[in-house]
């Protein structure tokens, strides 16, 4: 990957997930997992939501929708989080979640609802 897809997405990465969430990772990371950061950093961040053919805020309800229909907990509360950061209301994200218990499951909705409602009540969202 190059730089400028480098920076491009660690502008992008910072902005939707948080600068010191960011900066901590990096700092984090040794020679092995730094491979990974760059990965994700240049091709996640830099390649895909650099794109324009979706606004951040669209591909925040995507993720969160994945994210639970998945379990991926940890990453969906980092990614509650991003969504906050790009613009949903508390009330958009459990539409989201509804979505997603109806698609995926109960037991996919309810491990995304515990997750997303310790996120937005630390956040002060509820």
């Amino acid at each position: 990957m190059t730089k400028d897809l480098f920076d491009k997405g660690l502008e992008i990465r910072k902005a939707v997930l948080g600068k010191d969430y960011v900066e901590k990772s990096l700092a984090a990371a040794d020679g092995f997992m730094m491979a990974f950061q760059d990965h994700v950093t240049s091709y996640c961040w830099g390649t895909v939501w650099g794109r324009e053919g979706l606004a951040r805020r669209d591909r925040s309800l995507i993720n969160l929708a994945m994210l639970a229909a998945l379990g991926k907990t940890e990453e969906l509360k980092l990614h509650v989080r991003g969504a906050l950061n790009n613009g949903l209301t508390a009330e958009e994200i459990k539409e989201v979640l509804l979505q997603v218990a109806v698609y995926a499951g109960i037991p996919a909705g309810l491990a995304a609802f515990k997750a997303a409602h310790q996120v937005l009540r630390e956040d002060g969202r509820l």
